[in-house]
């Protein structure tokens, strides 16, 4: 679909997967989804329908009464909603933690967990509003909570060493450095680019020629509900995408893949789980003990950013935070050493 911007492609091959999702599902479901477009991406109503359906099987497999009655999880009735109880859902959470289904073992944690009760409350809610439900149970229902754990991230010297290894590829193994030579240029740029911007894989991976502007050291990116944003960068950077810009004009892309700023060795578009492989290929080298994932670049760029500015907000711009307290949450430890250094700023008496 040569004729669609990246993200436009995206979105049409999730609405096609979201419909056949939808056959699965009974067919009143198709309100809500209905109802919650214009406010949700296509990304998240996938989300969605596949925790809607999640919770359907269990109550077909688990809750005698359903499962007497009804044959497939297309058959259950809205009714079936307005029967459940709180402890219904209590089960289901419990459930979660850890199931068997088709001999694979599935194990959920916290965030998991709440994330699916958090569909289900969006779908009573729903329902509840739109007069199909009587009363609306997941008002009464708890989140789990959530414990907080310590953000992952490189550290400076580490920063430093990945773009290193990615132009020299003295760790990588002796089938890796084959192929080195002909992506490091590349490399080198995509994550001086994570690293520099802080900007998700997705608007990595979504970036056309023609959304880079070397003059003015910035690059278009399409954030999050279809928002197109200009994200600027540093001359470092710049000289990493300029020096693959110029390899780049010379690669004759697939079609379907014009325009296309990151190439693969197929010469077409690189795709998410590619660079989510090329990060955990550098990262293993020079900080094996991490889980370093783009989303940890990312994580990176934002914390050097509030610790060389202290400016939260400016922090939740650059990062498309639509809520400043979601970059306060990640960023809470840096605030708390901040409030700490504050205690010998100010002098009682002088000595």
């Amino acid at each position: 679909m040569p004729d669609y911007k990246y993200n436009e492609q995206v979105d049409i091959e999730n609405i096609k997967k979201l419909r056949t999702m939808l056959s699965e599902l009974p067919a009143f479901f198709k309100d809500f989804f209905r109802g919650i477009e214009p406010r949700t991406q296509s990304r998240t109503q996938i989300a969605y329908a596949y925790d809607i359906k999640i919770f359907l099987q269990f109550l077909l497999e688990e809750n005698p009464s359903i499962k007497k009655s009804y044959k497939s999880v297309t058959e259950i009735p809205i009714s079936v909603l307005e029967s459940l109880t709180v402890t219904d859902i209590e089960e289901y959470m419990e459930y979660l933690k850890y199931r068997d289904t088709d001999g694979k073992k599935i194990s959920n944690k916290e965030n998991a967990i709440k994330r699916k009760i958090s569909t289900l409350k969006s779908v009573f809610k729903y329902f509840y509003r739109t007069e199909k439900l009587r009363e609306n149970i997941m008002e009464r229902v708890q989140l789990p909570k959530l414990h907080s754990k310590e953000i992952i991230r490189l550290d400076i010297d580490e920063v430093a060493m990945m773009i290193d290894e990615a132009e020299r590829g003295e760790g990588l193994s002796d089938r890796q450095r084959a192929y080195h030579g002909k992506t490091k240029i590349r490399d080198v740029a995509l994550l001086s680019l994570l690293l520099g911007t802080g900007i998700r894989v997705s608007e990595c991976v979504g970036l056309d020629i023609s959304d880079v502007d070397f003059k003015n050291n910035g690059i278009l990116i399409h954030r999050k509900g279809g928002k197109e944003v200009t994200i600027y960068f540093s001359d470092e950077v710049k000289e990493a995408l300029q020096n693959y810009y110029d390899e780049r004009v010379l690669i004759l892309e697939e079609s379907g893949h014009e325009g296309a700023f990151f190439l693969s060795m197929q010469n077409k578009r690189l795709s998410v789980r590619s660079v989510e492989n090329l990060v955990k290929k550098y990262a293993k080298i020079i900080s094996p003990l991490k889980k370093i994932t783009p989303h940890k670049l990312r994580s990176t760029y934002g914390t050097n950013l509030y610790k060389e500015t202290g400016d939260i907000y400016l922090v939740a711009d650059v990062l498309g935070h639509s809520d400043v307290n979601t970059t306060k949450k990640h960023y809470a430890a840096i605030e708390d050493d901040r409030r700490r250094s504050a205690r010998n700023v100010v002098k009682l008496r002088e000595k």
